[in-house]
């Protein structure tokens, strides 16, 4: 089933690197009594989404922040050790941004939003979406129908939906 509007996130444990290592990150905890937005993308080094989905974010952060957004997340169905190395290249993390890793697609797969394309070699990712939720309830969700377009997911058409 796919999270609507009005929905409550399902807990999930997703990963980041830590000093020591893969650490997991319990989503339920973080997404409780806050304001938080995340996207989801189909993967770490493609085109639209460093090209387009995290720079959008990374220029509206200040802007979510002036909205009382406690914290930006972006999860993609990828391993911690990728996620931390993106997150190095792009400067999401440098500019407030949580890189967050799916690695086995549970979380993507709870929420309806994974999709497949063996051409592309893209097995179990994510379709390319932006949510903003208060303590786990979603109250806004842009999702494209395409995942090699970011517009209505980008960080732009959210902060001016809320």
């Amino acid at each position: 089933m796919t999270i609507t509007t009005g929905g409550t996130l399902p807990g999930a444990t997703l990963l980041q690197m830590g000093a020591n290592g893969p650490e997991t990150v319990d989503l339920g905890a973080k997404l409780k009594g806050r304001k938080v937005v995340i996207f989801g993308l189909p993967g770490a080094y493609t085109g639209v989404c460093t090209g387009a989905h995290v720079p959008s974010f990374i220029r509206t952060k200040s802007g979510f922040d002036a909205k009382g957004v406690d914290e930006i997340i972006c999860v993609s169905v990828n391993d911690p050790f990728v996620m931390k190395a993106w997150d190095e290249a792009t400067g999401a993390g440098q500019a407030g941004i949580t890189m967050l890793g799916d690695a086995e697609s549970a979380f993507t797969k709870a929420i309806g939003m994974n999709f497949t394309a063996p051409p592309a070699g893209l097995i179990d990712r994510s379709k390319r979406y932006a949510l903003y939720a208060e303590d786990g309830v979603v109250k806004v969700l842009h999702a494209e129908e395409s995942p090699g377009v970011c517009e209505t997911s980008g960080g732009e058409a959210l902060l001016a939906a809320i």
